[in-house]
């Protein structure tokens, strides 16, 4: 034994597990009295919300439920929902946010082979679970959330998140932290499940290691200071919001709920709160985008977004930054706890650069995040990585702390997603000789045309540059010349006087090499999965059924 192990164990004073419990703690202990949730008129402190998250998990262990059992929430982004990010966990249970976009059948089951115990459940979506739950043999106790600021649907369950909330007690989740932290910091915190575009979606679990630390890397990654204001545009059921109910308690910042996502809600709620951040996905930005210039306007003051979801075109980019709002593009899955990779700017390298450059380096995936502890791109088979010349695809690989636990009872593809000791996250890529990434497709998404691979996301983000043209999707399309060819699907900005197909190519064919040019041009509305990305495999189905 070691001179450095004898005598030099663990224990209480010196051992903590990791917890984002711990963090809410601190912000309610130093800051009770300032505002961590607002929506409209309801607004609730730190000490409030750490009160009333001691009252839901004290109301959940009374109930029965604590390690181990699932508690599901269907929610809009609302105070509740922000609550069950801490009290569910609080009680020893994990946390399971679904997605209010996915019809009953999938919620169903999910809820079934997560084995939810209790489902909390926001009016507006009773119908919803009202049918998902009929469908189940042994349907979990349902508590509704009487939102006030929600005037559609109606409430399903026993009892109300109010009534919940006055079965609990305050105290019997004490002030030191190990009278509620987990025991061990690898216990499950959360359960989130992939969208699922071909048969059920798998579900992703996080322990609460992954959860602390992916927290504190989201506030050191994007500079967000002391009390931030941080404005809910991204859901909270995707990745657990990123992590960032538990981010906004790391410097006590305020969260302003919005429960739809319009470019007038957006903009106002940026104006009246003074918010300094949100996230959102491309399709959010280019909501914004393309506002009335008297939305815009009411921006006065520096607001930094955080985009993922889809690799950014440049140019929503170099739109965004033009309206001096700062992009951070950042990269990750499900399987990630949200961002592990960020393009992390480089003044002193690409200050001086122009619009168009920097646009275009900050489209990049970038660099690992503070927190992740390895990134490669690498051929997936040999595991050996590819060369730095931002030209060699490979797949994008990582390893650390904020990595899933695994796939809930799928020990086959948890296996599959960590074999040689990487998380294979199924995303092409290129490595720079800066060592930034990029991303160039799904290795489901790349073109092979005459033997070439073709990157669709690079034919896409020079669609979008076009002024008429607001969304755009980059296929295969059998050929059988070729054996593929580009078929691309674009959706015109609303007013925008009509282009042809040809027009498009000839616009491609200014700013791709020939070989890349897209040889099909569909003009229509992108289909969608329930969490905003566009549904490639239907897009593939309608190429290939397109008259030759």
């Amino acid at each position: 034994m070691s001179i450095y192990d004898r005598g030099l164990a663990q224990n209480l004073a010196n051992f903590t597990p990791l917890s984002p419990l711990s963090l809410l703690r601190r912000a309610a202990s130093i800051y009770p009295d300032k505002a961590a949730v607002i929506q409209q008129q309801r607004i609730f402190s730190w000490g409030e919300v750490f009160n009333r998250c001691q009252r839901i998990a004290s109301a959940l262990s009374k109930r029965g439920i604590g390690k181990g059992d699932t508690v599901a929430i269907l929610s809009a982004n609302t105070p509740e929902m922000f609550e069950a990010h801490f009290a569910i966990p609080m009680a020893g249970a994990v946390l399971n946010a679904i997605n209010m976009r996915l019809d009953a059948a999938t919620v169903s089951f999910i809820l079934q082979h997560g084995e939810a115990k209790l489902l909390l459940v926001d009016k507006e979506f009773g119908a919803l679970a009202q049918s998902a739950i009929e469908r189940m043999s042994s349907p979990p106790i349902v508590i509704h959330i009487d939102d006030p600021s929600c005037e559609v649907g109606y409430l399903v369950g026993s009892i109300s998140y109010d009534d919940l909330l006055h079965e609990g007690e305050i105290g019997e989740v004490g002030v030191d932290a190990a009278d509620y932290l987990p025991a061990d910091e690898w216990n499950a915190i959360a359960l989130n499940y992939t969208s699922g575009t071909t048969g059920n979606p798998k579900g992703v679990v996080y322990h609460h290691r992954g959860a602390y630390l992916n927290a504190l890397s989201n506030a050191l990654s994007w500079h967000m200071g002391d009390h931030p204001v941080y404005l809910w545009t991204l859901p909270m059921f995707h990745c657990n919001g990123w992590c960032f109910p538990w981010t906004l308690a790391v410097n006590a910042g305020v969260s302003i709920c919005l429960r739809q996502v319009r470019d007038d809600l957006v903009y106002t709620a940026i104006a009246e709160h003074k918010v300094t951040h949100f996230c959102g996905a491309p399709i959010v930005l280019n909501t914004l985008l393309a506002a009335d210039d008297q939305l815009k306007a009411l921006v006065t003051h520096e607001v930094r977004v955080m985009t993922a979801g889809a690799p950014p075109p440049a140019a929503i980019i170099q739109g965004m930054q033009a309206q001096g709002v700062d992009v951070t593009h950042v990269y990750g899955l499900t399987e990630t706890y949200g961002p592990v990779t960020l393009c992390a700017w480089r003044d002193d390298l690409w200050g001086a650069r122009d619009a168009v450059e920097q646009a275009e380096l900050k489209a990049r995936q970038g660099v690992g995040a503070p927190m992740l502890e390895g990134l490669m791109i690498a051929d997936p088979e040999t595991l050996i990585p590819v060369p730095k010349d931002g030209q060699t695809l490979g797949e994008v690989m990582m390893r650390g702390n904020n990595i899933m636990k695994g796939y809930l009872k799928n020990p086959d593809a948890t296996a599959e997603a960590f074999a040689g000791g990487w998380f294979h996250s199924g995303d092409l890529a290129v490595w720079f000789e800066d060592g930034y990434i990029k991303i160039m497709d799904r290795s489901k998404d790349i073109i092979i045309s005459g033997g070439e691979n073709i990157s669709s996301i690079e034919i896409e983000d020079v669609l979008y540059r076009h002024e008429s043209i607001s969304e755009a999707a980059v296929v295969a399309r059998y050929d059988e010349k070729w054996g593929e060819t580009p078929c691309a699907f674009v959706t015109l900005v609303a007013d925008a006087p009509a282009i042809s197909e040809q027009q498009v190519i000839d616009y491609c064919a200014d700013n791709l090499a020939r070989f890349k040019l897209p040889k099909t041009v569909v003009f229509m509305e992108l289909p969608k999965t329930s969490t905003g990305k566009v549904q490639k495999f239907a897009l593939r189905e309608i190429a290939n059924g397109l008259q030759k």
